[in-house]
C-alpha cells in the first residue's frame, strides 16, 4: 500500500479502485475487443465421504456436506457456496454501480435464502428439480440517498450482476467424463 493510499478513507479507496478498474478495462477493450472475454478455471478433487478440495488460481478452499447429506461438515456445502458467490457478486456490483451512478452507499449487507427440496436431489420425486426452487435476497443498504435512488441502483445491479444472471437464466453446460487408471 502506498503512502497516499493509506491516507484515503475506505470509501475514497474504493472509489479510486473502481474508477481505475473501469478506466483500465475501457482502454483494454477499446484496444482489443476480444480481451473482454474471460475464462475462469477452477479445479476440484474429492476426499473423505463427499468433500472436495477446490483450487482457483492461487486460492483454495474446501466444500463438504452436513452429516445428514453424507458429509463430515468440515466446510460449507456446494449450495451454500453458491449463495455466498451470489452475495459476494452482488456486493461487488452494488459498489461498482453505486460509484458509476453517483449513489452513496455507506454499507451493504445481504442475506440469501435458497429453498431446496431434497426429494429432487435423492431422486425421490422426479417432478422436483434438484436445485433451488427459489432464492430470496434481502439487501440492506445504509446511506443518505432516497429510496428512489437505491431502487435505481438495485435495478442496475439486477441487470449487470454475473452470478445473479447465472441463477436467473439457463447457461449451457457441457460435461465430459474420462476414465483414469485406478491408483
Amino acid at each position: 500500500m502506498t503512502n497516499a493510499a493509506s491516507t484515503l478513507s475506505i470509501s475514497e479507496d474504493r472509489a479510486q479502485r473502481l474508477q481505475e478498474a473501469g478506466h483500465g478495462w475501457g482502454k483494454r477493450i477499446s484496444a482489443a475487443p476480444q480481451s473482454a472475454k474471460l475464462t475462469f478455471t477452477v479445479e476440484g478433487e474429492g476426499f473423505d465421504s463427499v468433500a472436495s478440495n477446490i483450487v482457483s488460481g492461487k486460492h483454495s478452499f474446501q466444500v463438504d456436506e452436513p452429516a445428514a447429506l453424507g458429509g463430515n461438515d468440515v466446510a460449507a456445502s456446494p449450495v451454500e457456496y453458491a449463495l455466498g458467490a451470489l452475495i459476494s457478486c452482488q456486493v461487488v456490483v452494488y459498489r461498482l454501480y453505486a460509484q458509476n451512478l453517483g449513489i452513496q452507499v455507506d454499507d451493504v449487507k445481504i442475506v440469501a435464502n435458497g429453498h431446496l427440496d431434497v426429494r429432487g436431489l435423492f431422486g425421490i420425486d422426479k417432478a422436483i428439480r434438484p436445485g433451488f426452487s427459489s432464492v430470496d435476497l434481502d439487501i440492506q443498504i445504509a446511506g443518505p440517498e432516497s429510496a428512489e435512488r437505491y431502487e435505481e441502483l438495485r435495478q442496475a445491479v439486477d441487470a449487470h450482476c454475473p452470478v445473479l444472471d447465472l441463477f436467473a437464466n439457463p447457461v449451457p453446460v457441457r460435461t465430459a467424463v474420462s476414465i483414469a487408471a485406478a491408483n
